[in-house]
């Protein structure tokens, strides 16, 4: 007779040079871990990010308490970060230009699904102890797991394209030219490595540095929106009512743009594998629903303030340029000394903006400061969602592949793949063309939303995952 202890060594896979060798077949279900071998040092798959994991504080507080509420928060400010991303402030300024305020309640809503979307990830976590991507490896047949695989990969990538693009601008515009899109493209190499090594510090320390550059978000765009001073009236009808007189293509078009700048498909399966760092008896059913109500708090709080800085980006072009023509642009960007003024022609045509003109505008406007402060703005969204960005990665990899990377080799082959396409247009092309990329990738997104979206509405309705905590009808 084999003991428990042994039969579980049996199953477990074999290591060889840090590369976890497995067979697919042995799994075909999980459910969640029973309290016998909750808190066992190989009760979870080993993920990277989790060399500590955070303790929970122990509070006779039976409803609520800021201490815990503390422990548990970071993993949904580290989500949030995608709904920051440069193709988010490229979908806010465009729907600012063109729709005004009538578009806010898109932006409301889609912000509201996206956080029950991942509340569903967050819970799926918690529950099993395993990610969404470790889940799919254990659920799926092979060759519905690899195509599954290479969607999730594609939207990353496509991801960290828009990341690239948004860093190269800002590096632009904060140097007044002096450096390239090309050179700026080639930086993000250098820098995204250096700040990867940060987690190195410890685990609470990468946390407070990614709500560090949220805060720089939130100074800078609230500063662009304090300037401007939009009619708060019109900022809250565009939220609260839903409606969008005079519409036309243009923005319905954008309005679909907008739920696929913020409901990016790879942020689901990082909230689920961020939310493992923190000490759980999965065992003990008070404690699971206990985390799952805190990652919940959290997460609200969160895309909350990700929601305002958004609103504030809608806001400040919504009032300052909606209806603007070229011509009144290049009239004042003339009258400011800008360099830029050629980026728009003498005709009454409807003014096109993007993350670059965008801050061109705001430096003709206001001032050389909002240019400056936007151009910053742009750059901490830029870092550290291609921070975010490699962390889902290597889950996704790791999780679906069984195939454990350093975090080097990992944004190597990333940031490789998506520099390439992204350096030929930067050199061969203009800003424009560089920009209009952000349109194609927010569709690219939007695309791959099914492959993230059917796999977490499936395993959290399944009771056989998720016991007592499986979606209701």
């Amino acid at each position: 007779m084999k003991t428990a202890r042994e039969a579980d060594q049996e199953e477990e896979p074999p290591q060889e040079n840090g590369i976890i060798q497995t067979t697919q077949d042995q799994h075909s279900s999980i459910s969640p871990p029973s309290s016998t071998v909750s808190g066992a040092p190989d009760d979870e798959p080993f993920s990277t990010y989790f060399e500590e994991k955070v303790p929970i504080p122990e509070d006779v507080t039976q409803m609520f308490s800021l201490r815990k509420l503390w422990a548990f928060t970071g993993p949904g400010f580290l989500m949030s970060i995608a709904y920051l991303d440069p193709g988010n402030i490229e979908s806010d300024l465009q729907s600012g230009a063109k729709a005004g305020f009538k578009l806010l309640w898109v932006l409301l809503g889609a912000t509201i699904i996206g956080l029950l979307l991942q509340r569903l990830a967050a819970r799926l976590g918690v529950v099993t102890g395993m990610h969404l991507a470790e889940v799919c490896n254990r659920q799926y047949p092979t060759v519905p797991r690899i195509i599954l695989w290479l969607m999730v990969e594609l939207a990353i990538i496509g991801s960290d394209m828009q990341e690239v693009i948004g860093c190269a601008i800002a590096f632009n515009l904060l140097s007044v030219g002096r450096i390239p899109l090309w050179g700026g493209v080639l930086i993000t190499i250098i820098d995204t490595f250096v700040f990867l090594f940060l987690d190195k510090y410890g685990l609470r320390k990468l946390e407070a540095f990614f709500g560090f550059l949220i805060t720089i978000m939130a100074v800078s765009f609230g500063y662009e929106y304090v300037m401007v001073r939009p009619d708060q009236g019109e900022l809250l009808k565009g939220m609260f009512l839903p409606h969008c007189e005079g519409c036309g293509p243009a923005q319905m078009e954008q309005a679909v743009g907008i739920v696929g700048a913020v409901i990016m498909p790879h942020n689901i399966y990082l909230h689920s594998a961020l939310v493992k760092s923190r000490s759980i008896d999965r065992g003990n059913k008070k404690e699971v629903k206990e985390a799952n109500k805190y990652y919940f708090i959290e997460s609200t709080i969160a895309l909350f303030i990700s929601f305002l800085i958004n609103v504030f980006v809608v806001a400040v072009f919504a009032e300052a340029f909606y209806e603007k023509t070229n011509i009144e642009v290049n009239a004042m960007c003339n009258a400011s000394d800008s360099p830029h003024t050629d980026l728009f022609p003498l005709d009454n045509s409807r003014l096109q903006v993007d993350i670059y003109k965008g801050g061109v505008v705001l430096g003709c406007f206001f001032g050389p400061v909002a240019l400056y402060i936007w151009a910053i703005g742009i750059l901490a969204a830029g870092q550290s969602s291609t921070m975010t960005g490699t962390y889902s990665g290597q889950f996704v990899m790791e999780g679906f592949l069984n195939l454990r990377w350093s975090r080097f080799a990992r944004v190597l082959l990333t940031r490789s793949i998506a520099i390439f396409p992204t350096l030929l247009v930067a050199v061969f092309q203009d800003v424009q063309h560089l920009t209009g990329m952000n349109d194609f990738l927010n569709v690219l997104q939007s695309m791959q939303l099914p492959f993230a979206l059917i796999p977490i509405l499936t395993f959290t309705s399944l009771t056989s995952i998720m016991n007592d905590f499986a979606n209701g009808l």
